[in-house]
């Protein structure tokens, strides 16, 4: 079965909220890069993505919540598109629920069995 740009950001997601790290890397070329919304490092590595995931997902109360009406999804060239939107992470930290708006944009190349192939991550910043 064919899928869509949209589905894999949903598994993306339901991967998340899941603490599902596996399903996660799954997702993810293996040459992929990642610029994380909570690291200062560019991830280039299976095991860079697994290590950043794997202490994401030990926070407690980890979701995400996509914000729908933002996101845009790009055709670039057959079975390659580029999606960009804001999602809320939200996980307690010291015992306090927190929530941190973040801007993504993913490249998915479909034809390929782990399809995203760059994401970038970063929290929204105060306006002027």
């Amino acid at each position: 079965m064919k899928q869509s740009p949209r589905d894999i950001l949903n598994q993306w997601m339901q991967a998340v909220n899941n603490a599902d790290i596996d399903g996660l890397l799954s997702l993810y070329d293996p040459e992929a890069v990642l610029i994380p919304t909570f690291s200062n490092r560019i991830l280039n590595t299976p095991e860079r993505l697994r290590d950043y995931f794997e202490k994401l997902g030990s926070r407690p109360e980890l979701s995400i919540a996509l914000h729908e009406k933002t996101v845009v999804i790009q055709e670039l060239q057959d079975q390659v598109y580029a999606l960009a939107g804001i999602y809320n992470w939200r996980f307690a930290v010291d015992g306090e629920l927190l929530n941190f708006e973040a801007r993504f944009s993913y490249l998915f190349d479909l034809s390929k069995p782990k399809p995203i192939v760059h994401h970038h991550s970063s929290q929204i910043p105060r306006t002027l």
